[in-house]
């Protein structure tokens, strides 16, 4: 904790404090760590304890935090939107349990101990069992009205199930952003040249404030309910609230996530639980909060300042390690943005080894003020990919040297461009040897080509070895070629040889994708695959007609013209169709008489060997339909890996739940 010894210290702090709120709540982009934050406020709380009469009005401490947006319409809560109070040790956690029995002067008192979602908060107003209207947290009593944007959270019902509900029901939520999200989304953003977000929070937080749905949608936000703001609450208990919502079909936490406890020791016994399957979630959490469980002391027990009294978050210290950074490389990407890499002293770090940890971008760098040789704090962002949290300033040598980004690319030499607008700074070379690599691997990769037996390893020998520069060149490999590469045997290389061969008649919008055209993903690979039908056409094809596509913006449009009509992607498209890669056209054909046939689908969790669009073109090529959510007129749902609350609802009402293999042998 910092100490506060005077009025000037503590005015200086709230300005520091606002700073930081800022960049939390206004900009998305956190320069400090919760636990950085959460200390300061504790300096801030402690002072203010002591001097009562010097507390000013512009202290955080006078105001729940979050910002107001322009451009979207404001709603006042019901019943105000509070933030919790955070402890960060088991004293603070046994503190607050001595005090609710000493307040409610029961010994025997229960306590619900939940997930702490690391997201962002919500309220949803229900009447007649009907959606009307969702506002985010504000500053507690006036929030934004983000209605349009939380209709496109596919797992959010529009209508309750079953009767019982009050006229008016408003819930209190969570919406995130799962961790495999984000790192696509992030991956995309740096190929884009944009800044990346620093955690799925701020990634969620940030995309509830745009200002188009469509866009907000392709984001695939989540979200979980934790509790009754307004309304007759049916349950007596905070436990009950949770399977009361999912009677009504709103999305919740697993009922292994939330639990009763009667002691200290069971609370803690819960967060060691927690703790432990932390890494392992599809999303992030940074704690537990627990609550006394019988609602009728809430309103008894009150509030202090912006917090509950009834609840607070116990929430886990960031697993961070402490190294050292020996140098700073770039590597260079598909589409030819450099990216600074920490080269660090191999550390251990959540379960793996860390040797190497990205800086985004050179305005990451100096945000940061880091140097070669500087002591690093590091953390996983996203319990995935690993980064640089912050410098120890009392530990840099004298000899530290500055980075800056190179004038010329690490690569080929070719002068980089800054293009104005994007942070990324990007080779504008496209036969350069670092985009050369990363744009093979890619083409091979699952999203694209998928050539399985050519991951990342096998290119980089291959083109070590003189035997591919280009995608085009991997139809050319032999037998005699790839007997050559240490550790190949007859097996391997029949296996490789013949995903080859199979990747030649993948379909159109995989090709498309495996190209590698800034801003095309999945989706618009598969609406240009329908819209051209075959290759020729699209490299003939016009602005104009591209934006006339629902789906294809300007920006995506002027991309694909300024791609296909490159005599360098021209030659390439040529050679790859030249040596036998014949992409298939999308399927018009329906499959009649078939099991799916007017059968309707719901698919949930992560597929292993299909995309959900490859998956939605099978069941609709059969004469199925594929709908968002569970109802009694589902027929089957197609369940992969963590399939949440669809999964539970179908089992409930008896509907037939398929596994990735009983879906491949029904097709």
């Amino acid at each position: 904790m910092k100490e506060i010894k005077t009025q000037q210290d503590y005015l200086k702090l709230i300005e520091e404090l606002q700073e930081h709120d800022r960049h939390y709540y206004a900009e998305f982009k956190p320069v400090i760590s919760d636990y950085e934050y959460d200390q300061l406020t504790k300096s801030l709380e402690a002072f203010e304890k002591e001097h009562p009469d010097l507390i000013s009005s512009e202290s955080p401490s006078q105001r729940v935090g979050e910002a107001l947006t322009e451009g979207f319409k404001k709603g006042e809560h019901g019943m105000p939107m509070l933030s919790l109070a955070n402890t960060y040790s088991e004293e603070e956690v046994k503190d607050f349990v001595d005090r609710m029995y000493r307040l409610t002067e029961k010994k025997d008192l229960l306590f619900c101990t939940e997930l702490k979602m690391d997201g962002t908060a919500v309220s949803l107003r229900y009447e007649k069992g009907t959606f009307v209207r969702a506002l985010t947290r504000g500053n507690g009593r006036v929030g934004d009205d983000v209605t349009s944007n939380i209709r496109t959270i596919r797992t959010i019902p529009m209508k309750l199930h079953g009767k019982d509900y009050p006229d008016v029901l408003e819930v209190r939520g969570e919406v995130f952003m799962h961790k495999q999200t984000f790192q696509s989304l992030n991956e995309k953003r740096q190929e884009e040249g944009h800044e990346l977000w620093a955690n799925p929070r701020n990634a969620a937080a940030g995309s509830l404030k745009l200002l188009d749905p469509k866009e907000v949608a392709r984001r695939k936000l989540d979200i979980v309910f934790y509790a009754v703001a307004e309304g007759t609450e049916p349950v007596p208990s905070q436990f009950e609230t949770h399977l009361y919502l999912k009677k009504l079909g709103l999305p919740v936490s697993k009922e292994s996530h939330f639990s009763r406890c009667k002691s200290l020791e069971e609370i803690k016994a819960f967060a060691d639980k927690i703790e432990k399957e932390r890494e392992k979630l599809s999303f992030e959490i940074d704690g537990i909060v627990i609550k006394v469980d019988d609602l009728k002391y809430h309103p008894k027990l009150g509030v202090t300042g912006k917090s509950p009294r009834y609840a607070v978050a116990y929430k886990f210290a960031p697993e961070q390690a402490i190294t050292k950074i020996n140098e700073i490389t770039v590597q260079v990407g598909r589409t030819g943005v450099l990216t600074p890499v920490a080269e660090l002293e191999p550390v251990h770090l959540a379960g793996s080894t860390i040797a190497r940890a990205t800086l985004h971008n050179q305005d990451e760098i100096k945000r940061k003020d880091i140097r070669i040789g500087d002591t690093v704090v590091i953390e996983k962002g996203g319990d995935v990919i690993p980064k640089v949290v912050k410098v120890d300033f009392d530990r840099r040598p004298n000899n530290a040297r500055q980075w800056h980004m190179p004038d010329r690319c690490p690569i080929c030499s070719t002068e980089v461009i800054h293009r104005e607008g994007e942070v990324a700074v990007r080779c504008p070379n496209p036969k350069c040897g670092g985009q050369k690599v990363r744009r093979i691997i890619f083409f091979c990769s699952r999203a694209a080509m998928d050539i399985e037996h050519l991951g990342e390893k096998i290119v980089k020998l291959l083109v070590d070895k003189g035997f591919i520069s280009r995608p085009s060149d991997i139809y050319l490999l032999s037998e005699e070629m790839l007997s050559e590469l240490e550790g190949f045997k007859e097996k391997s290389i029949y296996n490789l040889l013949t995903s080859i061969e199979e990747s030649k008649t993948r379909p159109l919008s995989r090709f498309i994708m495996g190209l590698g055209i800034p801003y095309v993903g999945a989706e618009t690979a598969d609406l240009l695959a329908n819209y051209a039908q075959n290759i020729n056409t699209l490299m003939t094809v016009k602005k104009e007609e591209l934006i006339e596509i629902e789906g294809i913006g300007e920006k995506v449009a002027e991309s694909i013209v300024e791609f296909v009509n490159d005599p360098n992607h021209q030659e390439e498209i040529n050679l790859l169709l030249s040596h036998g890669v014949n992409p298939q056209k999308p399927s018009t054909k329906r499959i009649t008489g078939h099991i799916f046939t007017g059968k309707i689908f719901v698919l949930t969790g992560t597929l292993e060997n299909f995309t959900r669009q490859e998956a939605t073109h099978l069941i609709k090529e059969r004469g199925g339909k594929v709908t968002g959510s569970v109802s009694k007129k589902t027929d089957f749902v197609l369940a992969g890996e963590d399939p949440g609350s669809k999964y539970d609802k179908a089992k409930k009402l008896d509907i037939s739940i398929l596994s990735e293999k009983e879906f491949e042998k029904l097709l």
